[in-house]
């Protein structure tokens, strides 16, 4: 059965985040009603904290070396999460702009599957390269700010070239971003910038 996997990245089910990603969803099991929607809430779902066997695990994978008990079942629980990830035909990630960034979940998720062996390689003639098939994959991130004129103010959005660059490293350069922002302040910019980016969701869903 062909799968998306959805990356849900907001602590607040009535996120800005959530609420896009459930109309992109709700468009897309209209136009795909025999597919497979992977739920991966970061929250919820037990990743291992990125030190002690883990790290050692890298490390020794990058240089050759064999692991021990603990590295193997550390970097088994890696192996299981980023299998998880490249079986997706499809790929959703839905968050909230933290700090100008990531939510540290999310990135705590992309240390533990960016992994020699497992989503990239590294060739001494030709440097680091991906492993994974590229696929279509939507990055929906809520800002407070609208990050796409001149009303933010002079701030950094850091998550988006972030994330693009991140994707692209392990092999997935197929990707579109649909920013919902502001979602804070007066309320009428809200509504328009919310009824934009939904809009725009429902398209995508129709031929993603």
């Amino acid at each position: 059965m062909a799968k998306l996997l959805h990356l849900s990245c907001s602590p607040r089910a009535e996120s800005e985040s959530n609420a896009g990603a459930r109309v992109f969803l709700n468009g897309f099991r209209q136009v795909r009603p025999d597919w497979d929607i992977d739920v991966v809430d970061i929250w919820r779902e037990g990743m291992p904290e990125f030190t002690g066997p883990i790290v050692e695990a890298k490390y020794a994978r990058m240089k050759a070396e064999a692991f021990t008990e603990a590295q193997r079942d550390s970097f088994a629980e890696a192996e299981r999460m980023a299998l998880r990830f490249s079986l997706a035909d499809r790929v959703l990630i839905s968050t909230p702009m933290w700090n100008f960034g990531l939510p540290y979940k999310l990135k705590q998720w992309f240390d533990i599957i960016v992994q020699p062996g497992l989503t990239f390689r590294f060739d001494p003639s030709q440097g680091y390269l991906p492993l994974l098939q590229d696929r279509p994959t939507l990055v929906i991130i809520a800002s407070g700010s609208d990050f796409g004129t001149g009303m933010n103010r002079g701030r950094i959005d850091m998550a988006t070239p972030y994330l693009r660059e991140i994707l692209r490293f392990i092999g997935i350069s197929n990707v579109r971003f649909v920013p919902i922002g502001p979602t804070t302040g007066p309320q009428q910019p809200i509504d328009a910038a919310r009824e934009r980016a939904h809009q725009r969701l429902t398209a995508i869903a129709a031929t993603f």
